[in-house]
C-alpha cells in the first residue's frame, strides 16, 4: 500500500523574490497554480513541439489531392481539407465560447463566503475520517486530497486584497493556520506556501488589509506552528526542504513589521536555530542556508533585543569562526556562497554599534581577523574594512582602536589607505583614522604611532588625505550649484519639503567622505604644528585656506540635534574644539 505521505507530494512555488534551485525529477516543480473560479489554471505557459530537423525534400503519407482540391473545390464547404468542420458549425462552437466567456464567477464576498464555508467542511471532514480510520489511510486519503486542493485554491486572494478583511473575519485564517500542524507534511506545507503567497510584498495589497490578515494569522500561533515545522521537517527530503525555504520566506515577509522580528526573536526559538543553521556544513552552500543567515540579518537589524539575545549565544565569536574560512578563500561570484558571506558579515556587523558588541568582537579577537583579511584576502577586505569603522567607531571605541594599534594594524590601514578606491570602502577608511584621532588617549604610544603614520614620507599620508578631500569637495560643489539653480525657482516652502532629497544627494556626491576626511585633517591641525604647514600649503596651491575645513565642520554642527545622547554629544563638543583650533 502507498504511503500516505507519498499520495500528496504537491509542486514547490518559489518566491517572486527568489527562485529554488532546479531539481533533478522534471515531474516536481514548485509553483502552486493560481486557479480561477471556473477551475482552470492561470498559467500562461503552452506545450509545443518543434521539429529537431527540416527534411523539406522528403514526402511523407498519402500523395496532395489534385490542385483544385488544394483550392477548396472538389469537396463541399472544403469539409475535409479546409479545417474538418462547416462554416455553420463553426459560428455555433463561436457562440458557446463566447457564452462560457461570459459565465466567469465574480470573486467578491459573497464568492469568499462561498469558499470559506467549503473550505470549512473539508477540514472537518478529514478530521473525522482521520479519526474514524486512524489505521487505514485508504479511508482518508480522497478526503486528504479534496482538503489539499482546496488549500491550493486559495492561492487566488493575493489577487484580490481587498477580500483580506473578510477572509480574517470568516475564520479562515485560523483556519488555514491551523493546518501548519496537520499531520500529513505535505498540506501543512502547502498551507505555508498559500502564506507565503498572501503576505509577500508583490501582492498589491494596502498596508491595512495587510495588517488585518497578518494580526489574525498571529492570534492563531503562527509564529510557534511555523517553528515546529521547523523542527519536524527534513532538508533531506526534496518536498520538506522546499517547505522549509518556504517557512523562511513566510517569516522574512512578517519581519517588514519591527514589532513581529522582534518578537521572533523574543518569543520563540527562531534565533538559536538559525545560529545553529548558518553553521551547518555543505559541500555546496545551499539556498536554505544563505537564506538563512539573511533572514538572521535581517532580524537582528530589526530590534537591539534581538541582538542582545544574539550575543548571549556567542554568535559573534559563532560567527567570526565562520568567516575565518574566507580570510583566504573567495567565494564564485553570484553563487549562493556569495551572498551567504555577505550576509555573516552583515550579522556581526549589526551588531558592532552597541558597546556589548564590540566587546565580544575583542574577545573573539575580531580585530585580529580582519587585519588578515586586510593583508591575505580579496573580496573580504572591503567587508573587513566595514567591520573595523563599525568596531571602533563610537564612544565605547577606544579599546578597539587600541587593540587595532597593538596588532600592528596601522601598516595594513594606510597600505590600504594609499591605494584607490571605490566611495565606500574609501569612507571606511577615513573612518577608521578619523575613530582612532578621536579615540586613542592623548600622549599615549598608540596615538604617537599614528601621528607618525603622517608625517612618515614627507607626510605622503596627508598629502593623499588632501587628495581626497578636493576629490569629493569637487563632487560636492557640483550637486551644491545644481541645488542652488533649482533653490531660485522655489518658495521657501517647498525648499523645506525638498530638504531631505537635496541632503541625499549630496551624500551621494560624497558628502559623508569629504566631511571625515575635514574631521582628519582638523585633527593633524590640532596636533602636529608642521602637519598644519603642509596642509596650510596644500590649500594655499588651490587658493584656499583653512576656513573651507571649518566651514565643513560649522555645517555638521548647525545639522546636529539638540536633543542627542552621550556618544553625539562628545562627537559635537570634539567638532567644536577642532573649529576652534582652525582660526
Amino acid at each position: 500500500m502507498a504511503s500516505i505521505d507519498d499520495l500528496f507530494k504537491k509542486p514547490y512555488a518559489p518566491s517572486n523574490k527568489r527562485k529554488l534551485d532546479a531539481i533533478e525529477n522534471p515531474n516536481i516543480t514548485y509553483k502552486v497554480p493560481k486557479v480561477s473560479p471556473s477551475g482552470g489554471s492561470k498559467s500562461n505557459e503552452k506545450a509545443t513541439v518543434e521539429d529537431e530537423d527540416n527534411d523539406d525534400d522528403i514526402e511523407a503519407g498519402p500523395a496532395l489531392p489534385p490542385d483544385e482540391v488544394e483550392d477548396g473545390i472538389g469537396d463541399e464547404d472544403g469539409r475535409f481539407f479546409g479545417g474538418g468542420i462547416t462554416s455553420g458549425t463553426a459560428e455555433a462552437l463561436n457562440y458557446i465560447d463566447e457564452q462560457d466567456e461570459g459565465d466567469v464567477e465574480k470573486i467578491d464576498a459573497s464568492w469568499l463566503r462561498k469558499v470559506a464555508l467549503n473550505f470549512e467542511r473539508r477540514i472537518s471532514r478529514n478530521s473525522e475520517l482521520r479519526a474514524k480510520f486512524e489505521d487505514d489511510p485508504q479511508k482518508f486519503m480522497g478526503s486528504e486530497a479534496d482538503l489539499d486542493a482546496d488549500v491550493k485554491a486559495l492561492s487566488i486572494l493575493s489577487d484580490h486584497p481587498d477580500l483580506y478583511g473578510d477572509f480574517a473575519k470568516l475564520g479562515c485564517v485560523a483556519s488555514l493556520v491551523s493546518l501548519l500542524a496537520h499531520e500529513n507534511t505535505d498540506i501543512a506545507i502547502d498551507a505555508i506556501e498559500i502564506i507565503k503567497e498572501l503576505t509577500d510584498e508583490d501582492v498589491e495589497a494596502e498596508q491595512a488589509q495587510w495588517d488585518l490578515l497578518v494580526d489574525a494569522m498571529l492570534d492563531a500561533d503562527l509564529l510557534n506552528l511555523l517553528y515546529g515545522n521547523v523542527q519536524r521537517l527534513e532538508e533531506a527530503n526534496e518536498s520538506d526542504r522546499a517547505g522549509l525555504y518556504h517557512v523562511l520566506a513566510v517569516l522574512e515577509n512578517l519581519s517588514s513589521r519591527t514589532a513581529v522580528a522582534e518578537s521572533l526573536g523574543q518569543n520563540t526559538s527562531f534565533i538559536p536555530w538559525l545560529l545553529k543553521r548558518v553553521q551547518q556544513k555543505e559541500p555546496v552552500v545551499s539556498q536554505n542556508k544563505q537564506y538563512s543567515a539573511e533572514l538572521l540579518a535581517i532580524l537582528l537589524q530589526s530590534s537591539s533585543q534581538n541582538r542582545s539575545l544574539f550575543l548571549g549565544l556567542d554568535g559573534i565569536d559563532i560567527l567570526l569562526q565562520v568567516l575565518s574560512f574566507y580570510r583566504k578563500r573567495d567565494p564564485m561570484k553570484g553563487t549562493e556562497e556569495e551572498e551567504y558571506m555577505e550576509n555573516v558579515f552583515d550579522s556581526v556587523t549589526c551588531c558592532l554599534d552597541d558597546t556589548d558588541g564590540k566587546i565580544k568582537f575583542l574577545e573573539a579577537e575580531g580585530i585580529e581577523l580582519c587585519l588578515i583579511m586586510l593583508r591575505e584576502g580579496k573580496m573580504s577586505k572591503p567587508r573587513a574594512l566595514r567591520l573595523l569603522d563599525h568596531a571602533l567607531g563610537g564612544l565605547e571605541g577606544g579599546p578597539c582602536c587600541q587593540k587595532l594599534v597593538e596588532a600592528a594594524g596601522l601598516k595594513a590601514i594606510f597600505t590600504a589607505f594609499m591605494k584607490k578606491h571605490d566611495s565606500r570602502t574609501t569612507e571606511h577608511l577615513l573612518g577608521i583614522l578619523a575613530s582612532m584621532l578621536r579615540s586613542l588617549p592623548s600622549n599615549s604610544a598608540e596615538r604617537i604611532r599614528l601621528l607618525a603614520k603622517f608625517v612618515e614620507k614627507d607626510y605622503e599620508k596627508l598629502d593623499r588625505t588632501m587628495k581626497i578631500r578636493r576629490e569629493y569637495a569637487a563632487k560636492v560643489a557640483a550637486v551644491d550649484q545644481d541645488i542652488q539653480r533649482e533653490k531660485s525657482r522655489l518658495s521657501t516652502q517647498e525648499q523645506d519639503e525638498r530638504g531631505d532629497e537635496w541632503l541625499s544627494r549630496r551624500m551621494d556626491a560624497g558628502l559623508y567622505a569629504l566631511r571625515t576626511a575635514d574631521v582628519v585633517l582638523g585633527w593633524l591641525v590640532a596636533e602636529d604644528e608642521g602637519a598644519k604647514r603642509r596642509i596650510q600649503g596644500l590649500l594655499a596651491d588651490r587658493d584656499q585656506s583653512l576656513d573651507v575645513v571649518r566651514a565643513t565642520l560649522q555645517e555638521q554642527l548647525r545639522e546636529s540635534d539638540t536633543d542627542v545622547d552621550d556618544s553625539d554629544r562628545m562627537f559635537q563638543e570634539m567638532l567644536t574644539a577642532l573649529v576652534e583650533h582652525l582660526h
